[in-house]
């Protein structure tokens, strides 16, 4: 029997049992979980702690997420002035209008949330430029959108001013290289049109879904990277080849990314940079976790001051999303989401990462040090995997 045959009857017999035993499924998970059958779509929900661990919950806890996730739709997105129950056109000046000042205003609300939503609408246009599943049609557009009117269709209320500008400064996460804006900025313009009516595309899935993250959790609202965040999660689960699970992706990535921004969410607060788990506290770790394992390199960028937030504040905050092509990024993200300690083995890799470039760092300057930890050269994943589990001394053998 093959190795990897092995290994998905591992899978099979725990995902299969009545309960599921966790710890099991995390060592299993953490040496990467195979492409057949849609076994990372359906491990991710469980270690993003939104499948309970008895499969006889499984049904209800569903329906009653994916039916909560379309309330959200229905009460969360709306045009004040639009047409009520009744299908009558509400007349907007009897008790609001657009120019009432009143922070009560519907129109108020409704102003506010168009800036978010365009910063939203810019991001998801850019997302993986390198590849066109972004821009492909979903084979399950939204309902709620597709029967009603499509005032819904959030681009719609952007639409006129977000291609505007090419000018996509970050302010506050700066996590986007500049290589990739110049191309995603074009692609924007050329690929991430919105599809005829009765039709979605994946990156109109994305924007409501942040858009209603945002919506509901008004105390952080959208960061500028949560995109980036999203995207994996989402293509996993729109990829799923079991058509039941596939058609509801859109509701059960909302669930697993907020459960998973509930873990990180003090990486994307400025005022949390502090905190034990915020940021600074990470590249705090990674800088003493390189010093402990390679003196010389660490000297290298300390006698430069190369500070890590130059190049690992994009690396932490997004979980290398922006580092590897999307299949290597999912691969990773096995292993962090199967972390006992959840993101303790990202500061492994990220150690790695910088180890393994230690003959160009140590005889490069400033300059060139810099543009090589932003830009991380192509380099087989298992590489980095492998020099990850030495420093967390484990073995990657499954």
């Amino acid at each position: 029997m093959s190795i990897l045959k092995k290994r998905l009857n591992k899978y099979d017999e725990i995902l299969n049992a009545d309960k599921i035993d966790i710890p099991n499924l995390k060592k299993l998970c953490f040496h990467g979980i195979p492409d057949e059958g849609g076994l990372r779509s359906l491990c991710w929900k469980l270690l993003l702690n939104y499948l309970p661990i008895t499969r006889a919950s499984w049904s209800e806890t569903l329906t009653r997420k994916r039916e909560l996730y379309r309330t959200f739709i229905e009460d969360l997105i709306v045009t004040p002035g639009e047409s009520n129950a009744d299908g009558d056109r509400v007349d907007v000046t009897l008790c609001d209008h657009p120019l009432n000042l009143n922070p009560d205003s519907q129109w108020q609300t409704y102003f506010k949330d168009n800036e978010i939503l365009l910063q939203i609408d810019k991001d998801v246009r850019r997302l993986c430029p390198d590849i066109s599943f972004f821009q492909q049609g979903t084979d399950f557009p939204c309902k709620v959108i597709v029967t009603g009117n499509g005032q819904k269709r959030l681009h719609r209320r952007v639409q006129h001013t977000v291609l505007r500008s090419a000018n996509v400064e970050r302010k506050g996460l700066g996590v986007t290289k500049e290589q990739q804006i110049a191309v995603s900025v074009r692609k924007a313009i050329e690929d991430y049109a919105p599809l005829q009516e009765g039709s979605e595309a994946h990156w109109e899935v994305l924007e409501r879904i942040l858009f209603l993250y945002a919506k509901l959790n008004p105390g952080q609202g959208y960061v500028q990277g949560m995109n980036e965040i999203l995207g994996p999660i989402y293509h996993a689960f729109a990829c799923d080849p079991c058509i039941s699970w596939k058609e509801y992706a859109e509701a059960d990535t909302f669930f697993c990314f907020t459960n998973l921004m509930a873990e990180i969410r003090d990486f994307f607060i400025k005022t949390l940079d502090e905190a034990e788990f915020g940021i600074n506290s990470m590249m705090i770790k990674l800088t003493q976790h390189v010093k402990d394992n390679d003196r010389e390199v660490w000297q290298r960028l300390n006698q430069q001051e190369l500070c890590p937030q130059y190049y690992s504040f994009r690396w932490l905050t997004l979980l290398l999303s922006q580092e590897f092509p999307l299949p290597d990024v999912m691969r990773i993200w096995d292993s962090l989401f199967a972390d006992e300690q959840r993101f303790d083995f990202l500061i492994h890799i990220c150690c790695a990462m910088i180890i393994l470039l230690r003959d160009q760092l140590l005889v490069s300057d400033f300059a060139a040090n810099v543009k090589l930890l932003q830009n991380f050269p192509s380099m087989d994943i298992q590489i980095v995997f492998c020099k990850a589990a030495a420093l967390a001394g484990i073995s990657l053998d499954a």
